[in-house]
């Protein structure tokens, strides 16, 4: 159910058969520390949601590989970051494209945190300007209990920790170098603080989050609970319609 490898003869039924809904998947390339590559985000937003899409039968657009990482900082080499209003235009655009091929329920699933807020504008944007369209923004880190757990067990502020480590050994081992894995340890420094500090102000070498303890095991298993858990999601969501009717662009009298 991949959109791009569908035609447009073949994406109208298959959209039809989907409850007119379709993935957006959202990564990022930044830093990972000195162990994983900068590609980590995305590779997770395309692999999570490709075996998402699978399962639920919702087409999936092509993932974006860019994301709003200029929290990051140039401190470190590999960071390709877009502005948030860059960001925010962009998907503003794939959505209205995407409502003009008929999809009427649009799930962004972010893997990149500082992508929210971006993300947040344009979904306000694409509901104010089509009136039947439903957009659900879906950051994977906390897409349920269990998964917000296995995430945050190592810092709230958390980056190429212990969880991100363990989905790349487990799914996209190619991403990790696990002689430097063991020695990127590096502590969460934000507790208390009242600002929001960027990447060089917090770390030392780019990592928040222990990554020495990620093993492959433990990242099926957190994988295996994403995939379930976002698949849950999104078949409700297949089924939810607004609670009332109300136009948005008519008033009440």
């Amino acid at each position: 159910m991949l959109w791009s490898e569908r035609t447009w003869a073949e994406i109208p039924a298959d959209l039809g058969a989907a409850g007119h809904a379709a993935i957006l998947p959202v990564g990022a390339t930044e830093q990972h520390g000195p162990h994983m590559g900068t590609g980590m985000d995305a590779v997770l937003a395309d692999i999570l949601c490709k075996a998402v899409s699978e399962r639920t039968k919702v087409p999936m657009l092509p993932t974006m590989f860019y994301g709003c990482s200029i929290g990051h900082s140039r401190r470190w080499p590999g960071t390709i970051a877009l502005q948030p209003i860059t960001l925010i235009n962009l998907v503003k655009d794939i959505g209205d494209w995407a409502y003009h091929s008929g999809v009427r329920r649009l799930f962004m699933v972010n893997t990149h945190v500082t992508n929210a807020a971006p993300l947040r504008c344009a979904l306000e944007m694409l509901r104010a300007e089509h009136d039947d369209m439903m957009v659900a923004l879906v950051n994977s880190a906390t897409v349920s209990k269990r998964v917000r757990e296995f995430h945050f067990a190592d810092g709230d502020d958390w980056h190429a920790n212990d969880a991100e480590t363990a989905l790349m050994l487990a799914r996209a081992p190619e991403m990790v170098r696990p002689d430097v894995q063991k020695e990127a340890d590096d502590p969460d420094r934000t507790d208390g603080l009242v600002f929001a500090h960027p990447v060089n102000r917090t770390s030392l070498n780019g990592v928040t989050g222990t990554p020495s303890r990620a093993t492959a095991e433990n990242g099926n298993i957190w994988f295996d609970w994403m995939v379930e858990d976002l698949s849950t999601l999104i078949l409700k969501g297949l089924k939810e319609n607004p609670p009332l009717e109300h136009s948005y662009f008519e008033s009440s009298g």
